[in-house]
């Protein structure tokens, strides 16, 4: 993967230690946690889980960062899809996709751009058959993001998800298919010359 690279104002990267710092500064907030399935996390774990990732085939974990400052993270999971053993067009075909964005900088398109950015590496670069995302349903920013970028609403589980304020709450699954995919001017990534 050709990292940093810039999706509008945003570069993303791998992380580094110093910028988990900066992510944990806001990614423990009740504001934030209130749409995550992991609530709070402990920051040894988080930093050793976040900077493991770098060196993992199988996972894409980013940060965002604007004017220095990171604002949000990206992840792509790279997973099997399902099928039958005859074969293995299935093996390392569809990858699960998340973002957060510090609530600061929330509203700004940030989380889309984001999602665009690992769409495209998804898709252009590792060559993926599906992406998936899910979210609360009542959590509109997300499943928001996940409409402009052209995924469709694939399941409505009802009452599906724990949620440790609101009970039993329903949930959504989003997915999109590489010949679905259709980068904007606004999604679209771009490594930075002279990247790796």
């Amino acid at each position: 993967m050709a990292w940093p690279r810039s999706a509008g104002p945003l570069e993303l990267r791998p992380p580094t230690s110093a910028d988990l710092d900066g992510v944990l500064a806001w990614r423990n907030r009740p504001e934030v946690t209130r749409w995550l399935l992991r609530t709070t996390v402990d920051p040894e774990a988080f930093r050793r889980a976040w900077l493991d990732s770098v060196a993992d085939p199988e996972q894409q974990a980013v940060v965002a960062v604007l004017d220095g400052l990171v604002i949000g993270t990206g992840s792509l999971e790279i997973r099997d899809g399902m099928g039958q053993f005859d074969g293995d067009a299935w093996r390392r075909a569809e990858g699960l996709l998340g973002y957060l964005v510090d609530p600061a900088h929330a509203g700004n398109g940030h989380a889309t751009r984001i999602a665009g950015a690992l769409l495209d590496v998804a898709f252009i670069e590792l060559g993926l058959h599906r992406v998936t995302a899910g979210c609360f349903a009542d959590n509109v920013a997300s499943w928001r993001v996940m409409e402009k970028l052209g995924m469709r609403r694939e399941q409505h589980g009802v009452q599906d998800s724990w949620h440790a304020e609101l009970g039993w709450v329903d949930g959504y699954t989003y997915g999109i298919l590489a010949d679905e995919w259709a980068p904007t001017s606004a999604t679209a990534s771009v490594p930075v010359p002279g990247s790796s």
